[in-house]
């Protein structure tokens, strides 16, 4: 039950979030999850800020996970949130933060896991 939402200070157009959304969907499972609940959002045209100053290309990346996965695991899929950013939308990882949320208790389809 992972969800990875993104705040990104460009405007994507359709095929831009549908590259990011399909590789994030593969690169989920370095977390051991499958993209079959993947869930991914985006608020792009997002005002970010970094040492005081507004970032022209930047990102906030929140990954919520059921569970938990390893430190190592973690710092693998930094790697590829980081290169996928890059790579589709020309953001370089110094413009981007990453963090992890475990959860205990997910609710989908009227019930909890």
């Amino acid at each position: 039950m992972p969800f990875i939402d993104s705040k990104i200070t460009l405007t994507l157009t359709e095929q831009q979030k549908e590259r990011v959304k399909t590789r994030l969907g593969e690169a989920i499972s370095t977390l051991h999850k499958g993209e079959g609940y993947l869930m991914v959002g985006f608020a792009d045209g997002y005002d970010l800020y970094f040492a005081g100053k507004k970032l022209e290309k930047g990102a906030y990346v929140e990954v919520s996970l059921f569970g938990k996965a390893s430190p190592a695991d973690y710092d693998k899929m930094t790697g590829k949130i980081c290169a996928i950013l890059s790579e589709e939308l020309g953001i370089p990882a110094s413009a981007v933060y990453v963090t992890y949320h475990g959860i205990s208790d997910w609710g989908w389809n009227g019930s909890n896991f």
